[in-house]
Formats: structure tokens, sequence, C-alpha cells
């Protein structure tokens, strides 16, 4: 009988916890103008503010992960200007990165699944997931080497699960309850 701990461990997978979402594309892929102002191939993504006091072992975890990845594919430590973690001092004027944080970007040609706190399915018109809450996220590591575009690591998004809501970025989910008050069955002048 096969049990939950025989299935062998993905090294190449990583489980990020209690992270902040950014840039959610996780119901439609979206394509992105390309520096040559062609368009890319359309793919879901999202990118993943990690805390670097809070998740100092989770960041050098993904660090070795990327160097292995490298050295997998390459047989040597290369330099590389694609990678899938970043400093936030990068996007320091964008709402949520800066000095504390690093973030990952994560991308797939195939819808990731997305879930809430009980693994229940969630649609984007729920309105659970958005910029700035609080999630669970599963990704793989990967090296690459691309005639165009170079060699790099990326981040392959799996899965990624609701965990509590949090300051939104830009415009955000309206709670209904902030912006209104009840009203009486019987109200005249309508």
């Amino acid at each position: 009988m096969s049990t939950q701990t025989d299935k062998p461990k993905n090294v190449n997978r990583i489980k990020l916890e209690n992270v902040r979402l950014s840039y959610p594309q996780l119901f439609k892929a979206v394509a992105m103008k390309q520096p040559d102002g062609s368009m890319s191939k359309a793919k879901f993504s999202a990118s993943f503010l990690i805390p670097k006091k809070t998740h100092g072992a989770l960041i050098k975890r993904i660090e070795a992960m990327i160097e292995r990845a490298m050295l997998d594919k390459f047989q040597k430590k290369v330099p590389l200007k694609n990678v899938c973690l970043h400093d936030g001092n990068d996007k320091e004027e964008k709402e949520g990165y800066g000095d504390e944080v690093m973030y990952l970007v994560a991308k797939s040609d195939t819808r990731p699944a997305v879930v809430d706190q009980q693994v229940n399915p969630l649609a984007e018109e729920d309105g659970k997931i958005y910029a700035g809450c609080y999630v669970n996220a599963t990704v793989e590591i990967f090296a690459y080497s691309h005639q165009l575009g170079g060699k790099g690591v990326s981040a392959q998004l799996r899965a990624v699960q609701f965990v509590k809501d949090g300051p939104s970025f830009g415009a955000g989910p309206v709670n209904a309850e902030d912006e209104f008050e009840p009203v009486a069955d019987d109200v005249s002048g309508y």
C-alpha cells in the first residue's frame, strides 16, 4: 500500500508560505510587450513578495535551488540576467516592494490551481484573490537556454492558496459593508 510519504520529493518544487501576492494573472493568461515591441505568448503569472526578516530561510532555499538548477543545466554557475528571484529595491517605487522584501516571479502556460483556505477551488468572480492578499504558492525552479531569450532560471507557477486578507495594492476589492448602511424596507422617495 502506498502512502503520501512514498511519493518521490521533487527537489525543484518549493512552497512559499504566507507571502503577499502582487501582479496576479491567475485566471486569464496575459501577453506582455517585449523589449523589441513584439508580444509574448499569453501566460498566467504572479509575483510573490517574500519578507527578508521573517522568511530569510525560505529566501536562502530559493537561492540554493536557483544555483542548483543553474549547475544542473550549465554544469557551472554562470552570471544570468534572467532570474526569477529579485530584490525588492528593484521596484521600490511600486506599492509593497522595497528594501524589506525579495520577490519571486512565476509564470505558467496553463492555469494554476487557485483555492481557498479549505482547498476549495476559487474563481475570479469570487474576488478572494487580489494584489495584496496573503497566499501560499507552489512553484518549480528550472534553468533554461533559449536562442532568442538567452539563459536564465525561471519559476513555473503551479498553485496558489488564499491565506488571509491584506492591504490591497491599487484598487483592490470593495467591501460593501464599508460603503453602505442597511436600507429599511419601507423607504419612501425611491
